[in-house]
């Protein structure tokens, strides 16, 4: 029961830790992105793949609201054939660059997870994506890595541990969610 109890009382912390800030600001850029009629693409490696897909699932169904325009919200986690045919014939590092080069255009948004904060497939493509013009997220842990200093916005998850790290991007994707389902509803 101790080590549950350990862990239940490093996550409280981390999330009394969360800049609330930061995180309104990740929603009015995402807000931002939305009145503007632009498409967000969202990337992560492992266990932020599966929340990057999560969250590309959430703005893209979960935030509808009938008789009102949908969010366009795009994993590019989730084609396996895509990311290793791109890996395997350039590189792992550019497996979510090369699918924004087909899909992204000037003022879409870029949404990068990474608890590392320094995954090098994360960090080209949300270079790339500045380099044409897209706005940037990051959402991390472990002090930010380089994510933090090249993202628009950035929501440091004060941890050096990838479960809490990851349960936290997990509440942030539902932050966001209800946030932006109650903003379209009202």
């Amino acid at each position: 029961m101790e080590r549950i109890q350990e862990y239940i009382s490093h996550l409280q912390g981390v999330l009394e830790r969360l800049s609330l800030a930061d995180v309104r600001q990740s929603i009015d850029l995402m807000m931002e992105i939305y009145q503007a009629d632009r498409q967000i693409f969202v990337i992560g490696n492992g266990g932020s793949a599966s929340t990057a897909s999560h969250i590309a699932n959430d703005l893209g169904k979960g935030a509808s609201v009938p008789g009102v325009r949908r969010f366009r919200a795009i994993s590019l986690t989730d084609n396996v054939a895509t990311m290793t045919a791109w890996a395997n014939d350039v590189s792992y590092d550019d497996v979510f660059v090369e699918q924004l080069k087909n899909l992204i255009n000037p003022g879409d948004l870029v949404i990068g997870i990474s608890a590392s904060g320094n995954s090098e497939n994360i960090i080209r493509a949300i270079r790339h994506a500045k380099a044409i013009g897209c706005k940037t997220i990051g959402w991390t842990g472990f002090g930010g890595g380089k994510l933090r200093e090249i993202a628009d916005v950035s929501v440091v998850v004060d941890s050096h541990d990838y479960g809490p790290v990851e349960d936290v991007h997990l509440i942030l994707n539902h932050i966001h969610h209800a946030w932006i389902r109650r903003e379209l509803a009202d």
